[in-house]
């Protein structure tokens, strides 16, 4: 049998992987708090220069300034204002810097060396960051520091996504992934609320880095992936892995044996890498494509963000309010995806579609300031509602990826998938800035992508209820070759699940 009949034996959702994806999945209110914490440590408060002249230098600048907010954060205490409030800016730039790199190292690393060591190795590195960040001692070291930080938690949080999914079965990986991305929202609420009782900005830091304490005490004795020792031809640890959660499901009983996997490496042979997404024609324009959806993703949900964000009132609610808006895209999309009329090609296109036309929709509003059609038809609700959308289209990305990618290289292709993500984060900031040039030129730029990234994604093949590809050989196995003619002539699963 291969590894997903085994899971199927030995329970392909039982209770040890349930309290596993549990952890997993809660994992991300700690990467989420990561993600958010120079919005609130960053903070600019309000503040007055207390003299008629204006300063020439900045050091003269700091004996006059008074800050009027109840909070500290890095521009109160460096006094990171006018001509040095970019370097806020600039810190949470090396952070989504940090991201890019660390979804380039980590995918690779994982794939060869393992799922378990390269996650562990990032979630430790990521602890260590954090408290150096909550104690830096001047802005340099705190910069580097959020650097480093992106790096091992864009990558570690990458291999914990991976680790989610192949711990269960297939039939599982949209509810898990799901709940991954759902819980991230939940996370940036709850962030909002550490940081409205903390208003000192060190002691926040440190809080919301010691959950990644608790996380790593509790991953240390995770067993590795079975996927991957099976797509190394650790056939023996692969079943050994099999049995551990069989006994922890319950079932003490079951047998397990594994068929040799296809085109597992073999001595002389090199490992399977990020060449291989190049090398092989079929991973070759999945790549390509998949790497423009995520950047469309990307684009659209940071720069919705930053266009319908600015909202007026308290910053603890608008934050939290920027994580719940994008609950219910996930109920929704978890709905559709498993549905054999939809799957995830056409439910991700859907939502991209439906993106791209809210934010075009706009342009269509009048801008005079005195008409107003009320709460549910203006700029700032359509562009919500387009939020809303491509954060359901970006779950079910996160889904169809690793379900597209053979499990030799799937950490390699969601690097570079979350790669060409995180360029279409850094982007996203200056698009608003074509306001100059037209009031509706930021959400046309934004529609047209989402549409383009929806059409396009209508290239890629569905997954729903298709096998797990172990290795690039599997892709073109006969196996895979009848499922794929059997989808052409649109023969169903029924059909096929009886011939």
């Amino acid at each position: 049998m291969d590894v997903d009949a085994a899971l199927l034996s030995v329970g392909e959702f039982g209770r040890y992987q349930k309290r596993l994806t549990c952890t997993f999945v809660l994992l991300q209110i700690y990467v989420a708090c990561q993600s958010m914490l120079i919005v609130l440590v960053g903070a600019q408060p309000e503040y007055k220069i207390n003299t008629q002249e204006v300063p020439s230098t900045h050091e003269e600048l700091v004996k006059h300034v008074t800050f009027e907010d109840d909070f500290t954060s890095i521009a109160t205490e460096w006094y990171l204002i006018r001509h040095e409030a970019y370097k806020v800016n600039l810190a949470g730039s090396l952070f989504f810097v940090g991201l890019l790199i660390g979804n380039i190292l980590f995918g690779p690393l994982s794939d060869r060396f393992g799922r378990k060591p390269i996650f562990l190795t990032g979630l430790f590195l990521d602890v260590v960051f954090g408290f150096v960040t909550a104690v830096a001692p001047n802005y340099e070291i705190f910069a580097l520091t959020r650097l480093l930080v992106g790096l091992v938690n864009g990558g570690m949080s990458l291999v914990a996504f991976v680790l989610t999914q192949e711990f269960v079965g297939k039939s599982y990986w949209a509810l898990t992934g799901s709940l991954t991305n759902l819980v991230f929202a939940v996370g940036i609420a709850a962030f909002s609320v550490i940081g409205y009782y903390i208003r000192e900005w060190r002691t926040l830091a440190a809080v919301a880095n010691c959950p990644g304490v608790l996380f790593f005490l509790l991953f240390i004795t995770i067993p590795e992936s079975p996927r991957w020792l099976y797509s190394q031809g650790r056939t023996e640890e692969a079943v050994e892995v099999l049995q551990y959660i069989a006994q922890r499901n319950g079932n003490e009983k079951t047998f397990i044996q594994l068929k040799p996997c296809a085109g597992t490496t073999k001595i002389g042979r090199s490992a399977h890498g990020v060449m291989d997404l190049v090398r092989h024609p079929t991973l070759r324009w999945r790549t390509a494509i998949l790497m423009y959806v995520w950047y469309v993703c990307s684009l659209v949900y940071y720069g919705l963000t930053l266009n319908a964000g600015e909202l007026k009132g308290n910053r603890y609610l608008n934050i939290a309010l920027y994580g719940l808006v994008e609950v219910p895209a996930f109920p929704l999309c978890l709905y559709f995806i498993d549905k054999s009329w939809s799957g995830r090609r056409k439910t991700m296109t859907v939502f991209l579609l439906s993106a791209g036309v809210a934010c075009i929709s706009t342009m269509f509003l009048p801008r005079h300031p005195d008409f107003d059609m009320g709460f549910l038809v203006n700029v700032t609700s359509l562009a919500l509602c387009g939020k809303l959308a491509v954060s359901a289209a970006f779950n079910i990305a996160y889904v169809f990826t690793a379900e597209l990618y053979p499990t030799v290289i799937r950490n390699a292709g969601l690097g570079i998938c979350s790669m060409s993500c995180r360029v279409g984060g850094i982007l996203a900031p200056f698009v608003p800035s074509l306001k100059s040039l037209n009031p509706s030129m930021p959400f046309i730029v934004f529609g047209i992508a989402g549409m383009s990234g929806g059409f396009l994604g209508l290239l890629l093949p569905e997954t729903l209820n298709k096998p797990i590809a172990e290795s690039i050989e599997d892709l073109h196995c006969p196996a895979y070759q009848r499922l794929e003619n059997k989808r052409k002539k649109g023969v169903g699963l029924q059909e096929f699940t009886q011939s």
